[in-house]
């Protein structure tokens, strides 16, 4: 069969999300939205919706690395996403198969505890990004609390999150986004490190909603998307911030469940995207 395009795509490794609105599920929908071909390894199955997590499932490690391989052998996506890994045992084999994919750029966002409050990880984990996920990925997107785990640090202010950026970078990551969400005030500010010394903040206003459910999840697969599509780093961050900030605002007012409700991924993106077949 001749064959004149080929569509861009991305590969998922994360949980699943039965509410649909984080996850696997945002993960997929951001890719379609900007008009990337979606692949999915899960990692974990939850018991979820807007209220919160009652349970998480792991999938055997063996599962979750055949799915790897037979997507990244076949379809060959030319960025990945990692989200939530649940296990030691998952991260060590997951970071064992991506090293057969050097070239492939890889957004890693670690999750570590639901905005529900539940813990997503084993205590153990933390210690496996660092040596083994950490120095495989091209870029990290930990928010305030998880960047004060992996920094060992109290942040406060972007002072803070700019010396927890540093020590990042000094434990082995080649890049680093330290989302500012979760500070209090009418700006948002990210923070971006890289081992080259290269530093920037990306500002934004915040949006009053409860329905940020999935935004973390949304952005790293959109910075992915955007990679994948042919953006450099900080462009792929600039238009998957812009992508997220118009994806909330679209849906803020959307009334889906009793909880934190999700963004609208499938608001009109189109001026975002370029490029999408090769």
């Amino acid at each position: 069969m001749n064959q004149s395009h080929k569509y861009i795509s991305v590969l998922t490794i994360a949980g699943s999300d039965s509410g649909g609105g984080a996850g696997i599920q945002a993960d997929l929908k951001t890719f379609s939205a900007l008009g990337c071909y979606g692949t999915s390894a899960i990692t974990a199955i939850t018991v979820q919706n807007t209220v919160g997590i009652k349970a998480v499932h792991q999938i055997p490690p063996e599962i979750v690395t055949g799915q790897i391989k037979a997507v990244m052998d076949d379809i060959k996506p030319t960025a990945i996403k990692i989200g939530m890994i649940h296990s030691s045992e998952l991260a060590r084999a997951i970071a064992l198969t991506l090293k057969d994919y050097p070239n492939v750029p890889i957004i890693f966002d670690p999750v570590m505890v639901s905005t529900s409050g539940y813990r997503l990880i084993q205590s153990d984990t933390i210690a496996l990004f660092q040596q083994q996920i950490f120095p495989l990925a091209t870029l990290i997107t930990p928010n305030l609390d998880e960047a004060e785990i992996l920094a060992n640090m109290k942040i406060q202010n972007v002072d803070d999150m700019k010396e927890a950026a540093s020590r990042m970078i000094s434990s082995g990551c080649n890049a680093v986004l330290v989302k500012g969400g979760h500070l209090k005030g009418p700006n948002l500010v990210d923070v971006y490190l890289d081992q080259n010394g290269v530093h920037k903040s990306f500002k934004s206003m915040a949006i009053q909603t409860p329905n940020t459910h999935g935004t973390g999840c949304t952005l790293s697969s959109a910075i992915a998307a955007f990679v994948a599509l042919g953006n450099d780093l900080q462009e792929a961050i600039e238009k998957a911030k812009q992508y997220v900030a118009q994806a909330i605002i679209s849906g803020k007012d959307v009334k889906t469940g009793e909880g934190q409700g999700p963004l609208n991924h499938f608001f009109d993106a189109k001026n975002l995207i370029k490029n999408v077949l090769t």
